[in-house]
């Protein structure tokens, strides 16, 4: 489960093919689900700017910092991160940012991590864009992405880093 901006603010995949990389990984398109949020006024609803570098593995690790998932960033730019393997605090920041993206109480999300991503992030994120596909407007701020990365570019994007980073 990945929570991206709904538009880079470069207007353009700018991940350079990396996150085609899991989503072509996912054969039956149920275990990757890449989402955004939107803020809520009413019936209108504005995109928001997720700029936060944040990962969470199985409730053990957790990374927050300012490299983006490219190789670019990973490699080349001055980025900095802070890597813990510290169960107690991974499982207590994914509490908290589930609590607050789903809009539900922190004991509500507080469970196998699978189980709340396919019985309550797959559900609403599905239904939301459904909404925002047929106009309607939205009961809820978590979206899911209709597109994420292209597929073609998992090969370009490698080869870009090296040709531009050497």
């Amino acid at each position: 489960m990945v929570l991206l901006p709904s538009k880079p603010s470069t207007g353009k995949d700018d991940t350079l093919g990396q996150l085609a990389i899991l989503a072509e990984a996912d054969d039956n398109d149920r275990n990757f689900l890449a989402c955004t949020l939107y803020g809520r006024d009413g019936d209108k609803a504005s995109p928001v700017y997720i700029h936060a570098k944040i990962g969470i593995v199985d409730d053990e690790w957790l990374t927050i910092g300012s490299g983006n998932l490219n190789n670019h960033s990973l490699f080349n730019d001055a980025e900095m991160n802070i890597v813990t393997c510290n169960p107690e605090l991974a499982r207590a920041t994914r509490l908290r940012l589930w609590s607050e993206h789903l809009e539900l109480p922190r004991n509500e999300v507080d469970g196998d991590p699978i189980k709340v991503i396919d019985e309550l992030w797959q559900p609403m994120a599905r239904e939301q864009l459904e909404r925002r596909e047929a106009g309607k407007p939205p009961t809820h701020r978590l979206v899911r992405l209709p597109h994420i990365s292209k597929r073609s570019k998992r090969l370009l994007g490698p080869l870009q880093t090296l040709l531009v980073d050497g």
